[in-house]
């Protein structure tokens, strides 16, 4: 799941510079770390090598088979104390994303008021698409899941507040994109840049685009290349395919939406150059992650590049997180376990991939990228 807001010129988003990213969060950002630099594009000209922190440990003790694992596990498993938990963690989202002059509530009833996001259902909507199983259980606090108009409507203020968490010390929503999307799309560039052989980008997949927030981010960063956003639910598609058409100046090449199974797409094989799945394999149970991740390898032409781009088990805020915090974030994310424990990066070597590499993008989050040899 990945969104974003409308307003911004994001043509132009590059990461901050350096200088920039320090005075936001000194803190929390370190230099010298291994495997995880950073080459920000400073608005000088300049390349100072950045580092997000890693923590001491693979993965959050609060993950996998460990003791403490197991009993956050006990206690989610209890009906009425999950309920509780689902509802609280709900409230600390909304709570969250308010206090930072998010208006959750506003931008949920502007689209749930909206009769233009109803009628995208008709033009959306695959009927012979079948559901995997996994994707039919209650996640981030609704019964239905992602099967819903009050996910969809609620999934772009949840992006935002989620982008603010990465960067807690940005003075606004805007600033924080700068880091979290501008660090993420040059990961992306610089890998395409280094391995693909100098293959243009021309078509663009990006797997799992909930409401089209990071689609646009591609669109406008690679605004020559066709561009589809593939979702499994056709509610964040039909509010994706909606907030396209309200943009004040229509895009050269449309975004096109497609209501399709990431994992067995139905596209014909090699038709991409870029594959973009982001903020979805933590949602994911661990056979979709591997079926995700060889079906982007299909879809790809060689010199073709992936990027998947999630929460990072090396991340040192993760790892500290508050027992509070991670029992309701494991409460409202039932395969958050299997994406811990699964080797992401090796499972891209075992589909075929090469040049895989792994940096983290902003404090919570890592991109690892990789290519399609020839």
């Amino acid at each position: 799941m990945a969104l974003c807001t409308p307003n911004y010129n994001l043509k132009n988003l590059t990461p901050l510079s350096s200088k920039s990213i320090f005075n936001i969060g000194h803190d929390r950002i370190i230099k010298g770390r291994r495997r995880i630099s950073i080459t920000p594009a400073s608005n000088t000209g300049g390349t100072g090598e950045l580092a997000y922190e890693e923590g001491q440990l693979e993965r959050p003790r609060w993950t996998g088979e460990t003791p403490l694992s197991r009993l956050v596990g006990a206690l989610i498993s209890f009906k009425p104390l999950f309920s509780v938990l689902k509802l609280g963690a709900r409230q600390v989202l909304i709570s969250t994303a308010e206090k930072t002059n998010i208006p959750w509530r506003d931008m949920t009833r502007e689209i749930l008021d909206s009769s233009d996001v109803y009628k995208e259902m008709d033009t959306i909507l695959d009927p012979s698409v079948l559901y995997p199983d996994y994707y039919l259980n209650p996640f981030h606090a609704y019964d239905e899941g992602n099967l819903s108009w009050l996910a969809a409507a609620e999934a772009e203020a949840a992006t935002m507040s989620m982008v603010r968490r990465a960067i807690p010390n940005a003075s606004t929503l805007d600033e924080a994109n700068q880091i979290v999307r501008g660090n993420w799309l040059q990961a992306i560039e610089q890998h395409h840049q280094q391995y693909s052989g100098n293959c243009a980008v021309r078509d663009i997949l990006d797997v799992g685009c909930s409401v089209g927030v990071s689609t646009r981010y591609l669109a406008d960063r690679f605004p020559s290349a066709k561009v589809t956003g593939l979702d499994l639910s056709p509610y964040f598609l039909s509010v994706a395919k909606s907030k396209e058409k309200k943009m004040s100046s229509p895009r050269t090449n449309p975004i096109s939406w497609i209501h399709a199974n990431g994992e067995y797409t139905g596209l014909p094989s090699q038709s991409f150059d870029l594959v973009s799945i982001a903020y979805v394999l933590h949602e994911c149970p661990a056979r979709a992650i591997v079926n995700l991740v060889k079906e982007a390898f299909r879809l790809l032409r060689p010199g073709g590049t992936i990027a998947l781009t999630d929460n990072s088990p090396k991340s040192k805020i993760l790892q500290e997180l508050s027992p509070v915090l991670f029992t309701l974030m494991k409460s409202t994310e039932p395969f958050l376990d299997e994406y811990y424990l699964t080797d992401l990066e090796g499972t891209m070597r075992a589909a075929g991939f090469v040049n895989v590499r792994t940096r983290l993008t902003d404090p919570r989050h890592r991109t690892v990228t990789a290519t399609v040899p020839y």
